[in-house]
Formats: structure tokens, sequence, C-alpha cells
């Protein structure tokens, strides 16, 4: 109550008079006070929910009014996995949306897709999230738009021993210093599948990360390997010096598109999937994703 006291610029006081006002507007008890402090009941939880929409609702009206007094112009809020945002997909869809609106501001976040990290979506801080994660995975109160199917290539430094080898084969890449993301995640899932299919112990990772640029960094100067998207490969091959290894991981992974079920996006926020969608259609064309 100190807190929102301090936020809000008032007094403490003032803060339980309102609260108490508010539960006998209502007719039930929001709060459960204790010696720790405060937690919302039952019906505040409800409350707080339905306000949190209505809240959204009428900062999405400012957003569209603004829209209509200046056509091209708004905000568009993305989250994004940090392999997303580093296979240079994003940009090229960002750079879409701003030649045609420049205008616009586009915001973009760090969010975990591989461990389902939605609360930014759902606390509407975000309109839209873009990774790699199974579309019946998201949850029932959001929805996912199935963008690609992205192959996941096994990569190493064009100078490194592996590049140089001949015929390279997962039983050779056993012991090697792999590079990958935490376990659980669909990618080292995928590795450790592909290894086991062949009668193999999956490898055991020198360096566990989601960081992209780390681990261009380690490809670059070291005899590293790690499992990355076919797009990242396709922007920075050359910039990074990485090079394919003539190894298959399974099946491609899905790109999706995940935004709140039954909450109406402005239409600055609406001109950005459109331009993802073109975005997804070129990296089709080259090659690098499979049709959805």
């Amino acid at each position: 109550m100190n807190r929102a006291a301090a936020d809000l610029g008032i007094t403490q006081p003032a803060v339980s008079q309102a609260v108490a006002d508010l539960e006998a507007a209502i007719g039930q008890t929001l709060l459960d006070r204790g010696q720790s402090g405060v937690a919302p009941t039952a019906y505040g939880e409800v409350l707080l929910r339905r306000s949190t929409e209505s809240f959204d609702a009428l900062h999405q009206a400012i957003r569209d009014i603004g829209f209509l007094a200046d056509p091209g112009s708004g905000e568009v809020r993305i989250g994004a996995s940090e392999s997303y945002v580093a296979g240079g997909f994003l940009a090229a869809a960002i750079g879409r949306v701003l030649h045609h609106h420049p205008r616009l501001a586009v915001h973009v976040v760090e969010a975990n897709t591989a461990e389902l990290d939605l609360s930014r979506l759902r606390n509407r801080s975000l309109d839209v999230i873009l990774g790699r994660t199974a579309v019946v995975e998201a949850g029932a109160d959001v929805e996912a738009e199935m963008l690609y199917d992205e192959p996941i290539l096994v990569i190493a430094g064009a100078q490194s021993r592996w590049a140089r080898a001949v015929d390279v084969t997962l039983r050779d890449l056993v012991e090697a210093p792999w590079l990958l993301a935490p376990t659980g995640t669909a990618v080292r899932t995928l590795v450790a599948d592909a290894f086991r299919a062949e009668g193999l112990k999956p490898p055991l990772a020198s360096v566990t990360t989601y960081s992209m640029q780390l681990r261009m960094q380690l490809l670059a100067q070291g005899d590293f390997v790690s499992s990355l998207p076919a797009s990242l490969l396709f922007i920075n091959a050359q910039r990074w010096g990485l090079r394919e290894l003539p190894i298959k991981l399974g099946r491609p992974l899905p790109v999706v598109a995940i935004t709140l079920r039954r909450r109406t996006l402005g239409p600055a926020v609406r001109l950005f999937p459109h331009h993802l969608r073109a975005a997804t259609a070129e990296l089709r064309a080259s090659g690098t994703a499979d049709p959805a």
C-alpha cells in the first residue's frame, strides 16, 4: 500500500480509503490483509484482470486516434527470441515496414519463447511476440499464426577443423565442443534426438547460452560447433565466417507470430503483420525456409 501511494503521489491512508470505497461499491472484499502485506482475493483478481483489459482498450483508442490524425504514424511493440533477432529476418521485416511507413516507431524487446514466457503479451505491454515454439503450446488465451518452418543447421566456423574435414558425421561430433541452448528447448531437444537416432549419446554443451552474438564470436575464433537457424546462416555466413556442415538434424521448427485472443489491435500494429508475411515470402523464395 505504501508503494502504491508513492507511485500515485498520494498518502497511504488515501490509498486505503480508495480501496475501501471500491469494496463498498462492489460489495466484495478485494484484498486480503495480513502482517506481511496485502494480496488480491478471487474477486480482486477478476477486477484486476478486467481493469487491465479496460485500460489497454483506452490506450489502444488513443493510439488509433493518433494514427487517424497522422496516417502511417504510431507504434508497434514486438517481443522476439534472441535467435530470431540475430537471424536477420526481423530486421528485414522492420526495414520493409519503415520503408513504407517511416513515421512508425518499432520497439523490440527480447522475449524467451523457448520457455513460453508470454507475460508481457498477457499484460499488454507487447503487441506481438515472434519466435520458435509449437502453435499448440502457446496457450488458450493466445493465437499463434504459423509463418514458416525453418530448418535448424549444424554450423562451424569457416576456419575450424570441422569445416575443413571431409564427410563430417554426427559420430565425429560426439566429443566436439558444442554451443547449445539450455536443456529443454526445442533446438536442444532436436540435437539430442538426432544423436539418439543414430545410437549415439547426445553431446555435452561446452557453452550453454541463448546469446547468438556470443555463439558467433566463439564460432569465428575456435573449433566449436552449434545448431543455428537457416536464416541466421543465410544472413550472417559471410559476415561471421560460418560454414554449414553436411548433417541433418531432423524436422524443421515452426516460427510463429503470437497475439492475444479477443484483443483488437490498432491500425498501426496491423501494418506490421502484412510486412512480416512479405518478408516470410522472401525467406521462402531464398530457400532458407520450408512452406508453412
